[in-house]
């Protein structure tokens, strides 16, 4: 009995001993690395969108080149879902099966995202910050506890451009092209909140595309005809680029607003051709990396820093950059305000959990940015601009 007492003391006293993280397994976590997760379109319809990965990737190497969170580096495994719903299932559960990642990160597409939500949070398993501002992802937390989005919301958005054709194009007849998803179906529904009642009178005519179809030229000269002076248009950026070209061929020329996943210069202004692209109107929430008022700005300093020596690849007019690093810096935020402690549970309370002075460095001025348990989307406002023939340019308030 006393060998029996004294073994077992000497097994307490050796447990006592250990570092927490010995006594204690975390998913993902070592005492020198966090494992995250990333489902990505590197190929497939919406493959312009692969870019943001590869920009978090160059942002988490400059964190690991400067030691990392907490002596931690991070290493983001991203696999390539091909925009596809069925392959993003099949992405994730090996992130979380057999990668055995600590957490999801910036998982991105609507309908992906969708496909996913339900099996994440059965598996308890952080989705942080999402890439998607569908308002489906606008829910009660208690529903899906465990999936955040970052940006503002599609109907948000589509409110914002309906306030602004009511302050300064009253008399417009609007015609509606919407990529038929929940992204384009978003973006209609807020236009519709923000008209209300003058909706039905206003818009001429509605019309959608599904992400497979080879052209939207049909839909663009239908939308003339019925006699549209609006153009809006709720499109990814290879459909916008068409539309832009096909208004600019057929000398068609309305107010060309077009949401801000589609209105990327690059590739989507760029590849309809920026003269044909001029006027075009949309919102942004982060600084054009493009525009000289910005070349003394602090934020944008510490951009053009990172992408001389970890980007160097980059293009400063291909916005797809300056969101990668932007929502990598987010994530370094909670991953920072977890502490030492990365369970699941507490990287989702710091995810849920931003205080109101949380700033990022390329977020335009005047957005604030925040978190709680009850209201998970931490931007909620953007900036209208326009385009001028070179860059985006905001429209005053």
């Amino acid at each position: 009995m006393t060998k029996w007492r004294g073994a077992a003391l000497t097994l307490l006293l050796g447990l006592s001993a250990q570092p927490v993280s010995a006594q204690k397994t975390i998913i993902g976590v070592t005492d020198t690395e966090i494992k995250i997760g990333q489902s990505a379109p590197f190929s497939g319809p919406a493959s312009v969108y692969g870019q943001i990965s590869t920009a978090e990737s160059d942002y988490f190497k400059m964190i690991n080149d400067q030691g990392g969170i907490n002596g931690r580096k991070i290493n983001l495994i991203a696999l390539d879902d091909g925009y596809s719903p069925p392959k993003t299932i099949e992405v994730v559960r090996r992130l979380i099966e057999e990668d055995q990642v600590a957490i999801l990160f910036q998982t991105l597409g609507t309908a992906s995202n969708a496909a996913i939500r339900k099996y994440v949070n059965q598996k308890k398993v952080p989705d942080i910050w999402i890439g998607s501002g569908a308002s489906m992802f606008v829910t009660d937390p208690k529903e899906f506890p465990w999936t955040i989005p970052f940006q503002p919301s599609y109907r948000l958005e589509g409110q914002m451009y309906a306030k602004y054709i009511l302050e300064h194009k009253p008399n417009a007849r609007i015609g509606i092209l919407y990529q038929n998803d929940d992204l384009g179906r978003d973006y209609v529904n807020g236009l519709k909140d923000g008209l209300g009642d003058k909706f039905d009178n206003m818009v001429v005519k509605t019309l959608s595309y599904e992400v497979t179809d080879p052209t939207i030229d049909s839909q663009v000269l239908q939308l003339q005809a019925a006699g549209a002076d609006l153009l809006f248009d709720a499109s990814t950026p290879k459909f916008s680029a068409m539309s832009i070209r096909k208004v600019a061929d057929i000398d068609w020329h309305p107010l060309h607003i077009i949401d801000s996943n589609g209105a990327l210069v690059k590739p989507a202004l760029e590849s309809a051709g920026l003269d044909k692209s001029v006027g075009v109107m949309t919102a942004q929430y982060l600084k054009d990396p493009t525009d000289p008022g910005w070349a003394d700005d602090a934020g944008m300093k510490e951009y053009q820093a990172w992408r001389a020596q970890y980007a160097p690849e980059s293009d400063p007019a291909n916005p797809v950059w300056s969101y990668g690093y932007t929502m990598a810096q987010a994530l370094v935020v909670v991953l920072k305000q977890a502490g030492n402690d990365l369970s699941r549970e507490n990287i989702m309370k710091a995810a849920t959990n931003l205080p109101d002075t949380t700033t990022l460095p390329m977020v335009l001025p005047g957005i604030k940015i925040s978190t709680s348990p009850t209201d998970y989307r931490p931007m909620k406002s953007l900036r209208l601009v326009q385009f001028d023939g070179k860059m985006f340019k905001l429209v005053p308030e």
